[in-house]
């Protein structure tokens, strides 16, 4: 079937936002005392910010609620988000977002965020215009690798599974793709290291090779 719908991920895919969310993380870690090695933070990657403190809570046995781990994470982060000079869109994503505009792809937004980090990534890029919807996946009862989340963007695009894709950089994203049964294009960059590509059904390290007109070569 023709390419009709893409499921975007967000941290990592649409934006850099991972080294954001890395320091506003471990300036939480420091703020409640906790050590975290890099396997057990790897293992994070593409889950809900409340799952992952719902975790540290029952890993260092604290005496806190998810919430506020959470609260303190999000005003440690939206200062980097106003302040860190080095954050940008990935490189070519918003060429490769208005050539899937420009083809009539409709695009929904599936990121494990909050809607509120969602939001403000699209009020600073100007992203609105280009999606037909957004959903958090603070806001669902399941965190990926569920496959809850594409199941929902897919149904919110209104077009057969079979003509979507999801563009995915972690382990947790790429696994609630193959769960969902839904292809999937990993995007392999620098922020997403240590990350497992086997279940997507294509692997790119530049969007330029999943444009609109190519896509006849690559969706099957």
């Amino acid at each position: 079937m023709p390419l009709k719908a893409v499921l975007f991920d967000m941290d990592g895919v649409i934006v850099d936002t991972e080294p954001l969310h890395r320091k506003a993380y471990f300036k939480m870690f420091d703020e409640f005392g906790i050590n975290v090695s890099e396997e057990l933070f790897t293992s994070f990657t593409g889950k809900a910010t409340l799952s992952v403190c719902q975790e540290l809570i029952t890993l260092f046995n604290l005496n806190y609620t998810p919430q506020e781990l959470a609260d303190k994470k999000r005003i440690n982060f939206k200062y980097l988000f106003d302040n860190d000079s080095d954050f940008d869109l990935i490189p070519r994503v918003r060429n490769l977002i208005e050539n899937y505009h420009q083809n009539g792809i409709k695009m929904i937004l599936a990121s494990s965020a909050s809607m509120n980090t969602i939001n403000w990534v699209f009020e600073r890029f100007d992203l609105e215009k280009y999606f037909a919807g957004k959903i958090s996946g603070a806001d669902l009862k399941q965190s990926k690798p569920h496959p809850e989340i594409f199941e929902l963007a897919a149904e919110m695009s209104g077009e057969d599974k079979n003509s979507c894709i999801v563009i995915e950089d972690s382990t947790n994203g790429i696994q609630a793709a193959y769960s969902a049964d839904i292809f999937c294009v990993a995007y392999k960059s620098i922020h997403s290291e240590n990350q497992k590509y086997d279940k997507a059904q294509k692997i790119i390290s530049d969007y330029n090779e999943i444009l609109y007109e190519t896509s006849t070569e690559w969706f099957k």
